[in-house]
């Protein structure tokens, strides 16, 4: 399986980050926002959707966004370092053009809004791909 590497500068290009990145799994602590940089960086091990399902792999993945000037964390303990997140939705909302709002959406309702000048995001695999136990399911 190929390595990804995607950027997403429109909702459009977000969108495949989304899909690609639903069901991803995040520590906590592996999560920050950089403040003098203006980004946002998380870690993830994300389920390969690209696959179509054929295999249950995963691989271990960086996510930044660019141009965040404000994070703002809801139903999450940021101080459970070693808690873990499933991710289930990346979205990204105008507000003054091109600036708006990124959301970051995980299962038991936590939220992650970042504050953007504008949407700039990557999206890159790390490394070799494992066997997952289950494909990912939601009601």
């Amino acid at each position: 399986m190929p390595d990804l590497k995607l950027l997403a500068l429109d909702t459009e290009d977000l969108d495949v980050i989304s899909a690609t990145t639903q069901d991803a799994v995040i520590r906590v602590g592996d999560m920050g926002f950089a403040k003098a940089d203006h980004r946002f960086a998380l870690l993830m091990n994300r389920f390969a959707w690209e696959e179509g399902g054929k295999t249950r792999q995963r691989k271990r993945a960086a996510l930044h966004f660019d141009r965040v000037t404000d994070v703002k964390v809801a139903g999450i303990d940021t101080n459970a370092v070693d808690g873990v997140l499933e991710l289930l939705t990346i979205r990204f909302a105008e507000a003054d053009t091109p600036a708006g709002t990124v959301e970051l959406a995980f299962a038991g309702g936590g939220t992650i809004r970042l504050a953007v000048e504008c949407l700039e995001a990557r999206l890159q695999d790390l490394g070799a791909a494992w066997a997952a136990k289950a494909t990912p399911a939601h009601a």
